[in-house]
């Protein structure tokens, strides 16, 4: 019974394997299903101070999806980065997931990345987040390191933020990727 099982394993396994080689070689074929809009293609946001459906049909999901998953981990490493006193580092990466929660927003409604000159309220305001998330932003635009750096040298840099400044900064890009979670991950 145990043979009988194995064969039956080895033939299925040789179908798929058959079916995967033929669509490798010869690509998808065109029907009706394949050539229906992927799941990706377009989205529909609803607002939340209105009813009015937003769609977005030149939109990259997949990338914004990944962008917002890098500013997630990104805020995740400022937590740790707070926790062992490196308060440079903690605000740099609120800086870092601030920027891609934006970039997310900007990847699912554009397309594409907006370019901008590391003012986060600038690409606040270029990507639609509202005034009050674009404030959050501007508070975490000095600690783009290129700015940064330029007044401050690397081995003062965790004096002159404190441990409450860095807490705080953290709560700023808290406000701000819950504000494009919900935009992104209403997909």
């Amino acid at each position: 019974m145990s043979q009988m099982r194995d064969d039956d394993h080895k033939v299925s396994r040789k179908s798929n394997e058959d079916d995967l080689e033929q669509l490798l070689l010869q690509g998808i074929p065109s029907t009706p299903n394949t050539q229906e809009a992927s799941p990706y293609k377009t989205a529909a946001i609803l607002h939340h101070d209105d009813a009015e459906q937003e769609t977005f049909p030149d939109h990259d999901a997949q990338g914004a999806l990944g962008y917002f998953a890098e500013a997630s981990q990104d805020m995740a490493t400022a937590g740790l980065e707070l926790g062992l006193g490196r308060h440079f580092a903690c605000a740099d990466f609120c800086n870092q997931a601030t920027e891609k929660a934006a970039q997310a927003v900007s990847l699912l409604r554009t397309g594409h990345r907006t370019t901008y000159d590391h003012d986060l309220r600038s690409l606040g305001e270029k990507v639609g987040a509202p005034q009050e998330i674009q404030d959050e932003m501007a508070l975490l635009t000095p600690f783009h390191p290129e700015n940064f750096y330029a007044d401050t040298p690397p081995e003062e840099a965790d004096e002159i933020i404190s441990a409450e400044q860095a807490s705080s900064y953290i709560q700023s890009a808290r406000k701000v990727l819950r504000w494009a979670r919900g935009i992104v991950l209403t997909l």
